[in-house]
């Protein structure tokens, strides 16, 4: 397992066969939450255009975390290999004009965009992401990631309903598991802390992780969150229920790659061992 190898600074990773297939195993179980709750899979694309995310404030919330992407310049073909090995400047590239997400979800909210959903509407989709961190740390922080979400839009009651069913259902995999998650307070900086959203968001927690600490990492490391967006995301991409009023929307999220690392700390680096531990976890689920 990557966690093992003595650099542990690399933005990127390569995961060998048996790694995959148990990073296969916990998206599968992950996966099957989400339809047996009702939630449509859906594959949005890669990438998304910088305007639209506009439109969600991603610019001001999430400036260190964008990575875009875009094409030489014309102009600039021939300077292209002389110029690689420092990493190409900006005058040698195309206006930006898509970017790379650092969260699965956003794709689903802009595809929903002036829509009217029925009610408690759910997909789930699983999307490479990337997050350009300040620093990078084996499995547990990457540049690219892969990231399973289960999303609700509806009523307020229902897209709330939404998170505490999972909540259950992800601390009772958990216990099965014999993997230590508590469930903490996050922030969620789609509220500005200087505006009244960000008050209510004290008043009633928008964003919870499910934290991983072993005897290996005292730390702790979230390999899955719980989401409240309010009506943020309807409000910005025009989503309305079928009485005509803004959604809400929830999400669940988990961290893959995270995930591989929690289960490896906490039980050994045999990935086949791991991927079993998993499959009877789900399996003898109540």
């Amino acid at each position: 397992m990557d966690d093992q190898q003595p650099d542990q600074n690399r933005p990127l990773v390569v995961l060998g066969p048996d790694e995959l297939a148990l990073r296969a195993e916990l998206d599968r179980v992950f996966a099957g939450w989400g339809i047996e709750a009702g939630a449509a899979p859906m594959a949005y694309p890669t990438l998304l255009p910088v305007d639209q995310l506009t439109a969600l404030d991603y610019w001001d919330n999430f400036p260190h975390l964008a990575l875009l992407a875009t094409g030489a310049a014309p102009e600039s073909y021939g300077q292209l290999t002389a110029a690689s090995a420092g990493g190409f400047a900006p005058g040698l590239l195309a206006p930006a004009e898509y970017a790379l997400p650092s969260a699965a979800c956003y794709a689903a909210y802009l595809h929903l965009g002036d829509s009217v959903v029925p009610a408690a509407h759910k997909v789930t989709t699983v999307a490479t992401c990337f997050r350009r961190e300040s620093h990078f740390e084996g499995l547990r922080r990457l540049l690219s990631f892969t990231m399973r979400e289960i999303v609700c839009v509806g009523e307020r009651e229902q897209a709330l309903a939404h998170l505490d069913a999972f909540k259950a259902r992800l601390a009772g995999f958990a216990e099965r598991l014999g993997l230590p998650l508590s469930i903490e307070v996050a922030s969620d900086p789609f509220f500005d802390p200087d505006a009244s959203r960000s008050l209510m968001a004290q008043l009633f927690p928008v964003k919870q992780e499910f934290v991983c600490r072993t005897e290996r990492n005292p730390d702790g490391l979230a390999i899955a969150s719980v989401n409240f967006h309010r009506n943020f995301f309807a409000e910005r991409c025009r989503i309305t229920t079928e009485d005509g009023e803004l959604a809400f929307t929830s999400c669940v999220a988990f961290g893959l790659e995270r995930w591989l690392s929690a289960l490896t700390s906490q039980f050994g680096p045999d990935p086949v061992e791991l991927r079993e531990r998993v499959a009877a976890a789900a399996g003898s689920a109540g």
